[in-house]
Formats: structure tokens, C-alpha cells, sequence
């Protein structure tokens, strides 16, 4: 059987997996192979059901880029993705986009038109028009299976959640705070800065215009690459695009939340016009839904940001559940979570596949012989999505359910940018008391050249 060498926190190990037969093996283009598109890349070879055929990367040779390739040396090469289909478009089932946020859109959308199946990490789109796109294909192209890369979705949260609402546990839900208060790249940088960062020499190995894809033009600096390109509303979405997709997406999806009808940036510290504040505090209003109550959702993100914490909350200490970012460990003062109120229980859960708890342990003791059985996830993200290009399962975070939720980050960026509320006409998708925040929901027009992606 086939042996990958895998890096896990700074060690190094064998992992032996089964390999399906030829035929039965989804061909795999890979755009993005360094950092976390490259974990993506490893995750999906070791289910043992797909073939990387092509590699993409606007970076390929970068010492990043280096692992994957010798991992994959059969794999044809790439440094832009428009190529790689116009080449290979005839030898490829599915593509992953494992690349910075504001590439995610052009990559998942000319998948979609070629009739390749998806896997795009999180958050989707960049802005709150890129997601409303990706939804209206997915309606176009149904025969497309397609995923965000929101692991948890397929792991205990997502089980023991939709279990808990289906028999009645978690009800009559009208709070909410989902906080990550680890250290972020741009922590301890000049919130008064005036301008972007000075020109730097482009890496001999970077395509840099194809780097920005559709983004507006900026001067190659390092703080934009590898990683930093979170850090920027030009590029990222920050900590809640980050972090939101692994901490809300449960509840979004089975209490039926839907869009907010307001964004109310409650705490914004260190608030600049171009890279995201030292800590941020933001409330998001959902109304009610059939026989749903109203719920709110206050997210907190910043080093000393903490929401408040309920009486018998318990052991505050990290969930040894939740996978530490790419780029090392992770260091926050409480567990990266939420805390679900209900009107009857409260509710204490981490990031990621972490499962809830009933809070105080005395409500929790009471309750146990009341709780569902839980079924067991019959396979992790990267394998469902696999299984579903086959036609054997169906994607557990299609675009139908996390476009919505990617829109839900995006709005919530935009008050992050503008440091102003948000009201937002759900029917009507529009924004009702600013102009300028209007037009944020499509953002600027793409470079000439890439108009063509947002015509379905």
C-alpha cells in the first residue's frame, strides 16, 4: 500500500493507505500547493480515491511549492489555472482551490462552466456578489458537486448538531457568541498607517499579475503572500473569514439563519481603512424564522476580546480537537468556540468538529438519559466530496449551504471596513442605509481580462 510522509506540529510521519483501483480513482487538478493548499492536497491523496494529475500554483518552485511536487512528479505543471484547463480540461473530474481568499472565485466558477466538480476553501467568495454567483451556478451546473473546505462540516459537531435540533435538544436558540482570540499575523502592526506597503523585487519564482487575479493592481510586497494576504480587506477576510466558517457553520445551517438584517460593529480596535482591526467585536442580527426566535450572533476575535462566559462554563483550556493553523500553534487565552443560549439550555463548543456540551455539568447529568444517539460520520470532508463526484454521497458543505454563510462573513468584513452598521434587506439582498456600503456588496470591477467570470 502506498506510504505518504505527513508533517504534524513540527514532526514528521509514515501514513500507509489503501489505494482504490484505477477506475475508480477521481482525476484531481490541484490549484494552489503550498501552505494549506498543499494539507488540502495530502488530505485528499490519502483517502486513496483520486489521482493528481495537474498541479497549479503561481508561486510553482517556491521552496513552499517543493514538497508537493516531489510528492506528485507526474503531475503536469502549471503557473495559471486558465491554462491548465484549456490543456487538461478533458483529463480532469474535479480541482481543489486551496489559494488566498480573493482567488477562490475565478478558479471555482471556471470549474463549475467546465463541468468539473469543486473543493474550494473557506470562505468562498470574497465579497457578498463573488458568493451570490457561486450559488446561481450551482443551481445552473446541479450535475457539479461542490464543498467548502470547512472540515468540521463532516465530522462530530455537524452529527451531534443536527441530531440535538432533530429531537428537539437545541430549540428556541436566541444568542450566540463565537469568539478566536489567538494572536493574527497583523497584530502588532501600525494601525495608523496611511498607505499600502512600499514596492519590493518580485520573487524570481512569482507570477505576480497572476497572482492578483481579478484583485486591483497593488505593488508586490511580502507582507501580501504566503499567508499575509489575510491580513488585507484587498486579499482576505481576516479572523471571521478565517475562523467564522469552523465556529458557526452548524448553527447557520440547522437553525436556519439565513442572512442578518444588520451588522453592527460593536467593538472595532485599531480600525484602519486597509487591514483588519487589533480586535473586533461584531453583532449580527437574525430574524425570526417560522417558529425560530429572533437569534443573535456576537463574534469576537483580538488577543484580549473575550465575550462574556456563563456561569459553569467549565475548563476554559484548548480542545486538543482543533487543528492548529498552518503556520504553527495555537496560543489563545480560551478555546477557539461558541456558546449556544437557548431559552431552556446553554450549550459550550469549540471550532471545527469539537462536539457541544450542555452547561452547568449538573444541567448536563440531568440531561443524558435524553439525548439522541449520534451517528458516526461515514466519511471526512475530502473523502464525501470524492464519493460525491462518483455520485455515492452528497457533499455535507455544497455551495447552496455555505455560499450563504461565506455572505454572512462578507457583510460582516464590510462593517469591519466601514466601521459603520449595516442594515440589509433580506429579500431584497441590498443594503438600506448606506451607498457606499451598497456598492461594497459587488466591490470594485475586476482588471480588464477577468470581466468574464462574473457573467453565468
Amino acid at each position: 500500500m502506498p506510504t505518504i510522509l505527513t508533517s504534524v506540529q513540527g514532526s514528521t510521519k509514515a501514513v500507509t493507505f489503501k489505494l482504490a483501483p484505477a477506475n475508480e480513482r477521481v482525476n484531481l487538478a490541484c490549484c494552489g500547493i503550498g501552505n494549506q493548499g498543499g494539507g488540502i492536497i495530502e488530505a485528499f491523496h490519502r483517502t486513496g480515491l483520486c489521482n493528481v494529475v495537474a498541479l497549479c500554483d503561481v508561486d510553482m518552485g517556491a521552496r513552499h511549492t517543493a514538497k508537493i511536487m516531489e510528492m506528485f512528479p507526474e503531475a503536469k505543471r502549471f503557473q495559471d489555472f486558465r491554462e491548465m484547463f484549456d490543456k487538461m480540461g478533458n483529463q480532469i473530474d474535479a480541482v481543489t482551490a486551496g489559494v488566498p481568499d480573493h482567488s477562490h472565485f475565478p478558479i471555482a466558477i471556471t470549474a463549475m462552466k467546465s463541468g468539473k466538480h469543486i473543493f474550494s476553501e473557506k470562505p468562498l467568495g470574497r465579497t457578498f456578489y463573488e458568493n451570490e454567483l457561486l450559488i446561481k451556478a450551482a443551481k445552473k451546473y446541479p450535475k457539479v458537486a461542490t464543498q467548502m473546505g470547512n472540515q468540521g462540516h463532516s465530522e462530530g459537531n455537524y452529527f451531534q448538531f443536527k441530531a440535538f435540533v432533530d429531537a428537539g435538544i437545541i430549540r428556541d436558540v436566541t444568542a450566540i457568541t463565537a469568539h478566536m482570540n489567538s494572536s493574527r499575523r497583523w497584530h502588532g502592526w501600525d494601525p495608523n498607517i496611511k498607505n499600502f506597503p512600499l514596492a519590493e523585487p518580485i520573487p524570481s519564482t512569482l507570477d505576480w499579475d497572476k497572482w492578483l487575479t481579478m484583485g486591483q493592481y497593488r505593488d508586490y510586497n511580502k507582507d501580501y503572500v504566503n499567508g499575509q494576504w489575510r491580513c488585507w480587506y484587498d486579499f482576505g477576510m481576516g479572523a471571521l473569514g478565517d475562523w467564522g466558517a469552523h465556529l458557526i457553520d452548524t448553527a447557520h445551517e440547522f437553525l436556519d439563519l439565513g442572512l442578518p438584517y444588520e451588522v453592527n460593529p460593536l467593538k472595532l480596535e485599531g480600525h484602519n481603512p486597509f487591514f483588519f482591526p487589533m480586535a473586533s467585536t461584531l453583532l449580527f442580527r437574525f430574524p425570526a424564522r417560522g417558529k425560530m426566535p429572533a437569534c443573535d450572533i456576537t463574534w469576537y476575535d483580538g488577543v484580549d476580546n473575550l465575550p462574556p462566559i456563563p456561569e459553569g462554563f467549565g475548563v476554559a483550556g484548548l480542545d486538543p480537537d482543533i487543528p492548529p493553523p498552518t503556520t504553527g500553534t495555537l496560543e489563545a487565552k480560551l478555546n477557539p468556540g461558541k456558546i449556544i443560549y437557548s431559552k431552556t439550555l446553554t450549550f459550550k463548543g469549540g471550532s471545527h468538529g469539537s462536539t457541544l456540551s450542555i452547561i452547568p455539568e449538573a444541567k448536563a447529568k440531568e440531561m443524558a438519559s435524553m439525548l439522541p444517539e449520534v451517528p458516526r460520520s461515514p466519511s471526512n470532508h475530502y473523502k464525501n466530496f470524492l464519493l460525491a463526484c462518483k455520485g455515492e454521497e452528497k457533499t455535507r458543505s455544497p455551495f447552496e449551504i455555505s455560499g450563504p454563510l461565506s455572505q454572512v462573513f462578507s457583510l460582516g468584513v464590510m462593517a469591519q471596513k466601514l466601521n459603520m452598521k449595516i442594515e440589509f434587506d433580506r429579500k431584497k439582498k441590498k443594503i438600506t442605509n448606506s451607498k457606499s456600503a451598497q456598492d461594497l456588496l459587488v466591490g470594485p470591477p475586476p482588471r480588464k481580462g477577468w470581466e468574464q467570470y462574473y457573467k453565468i
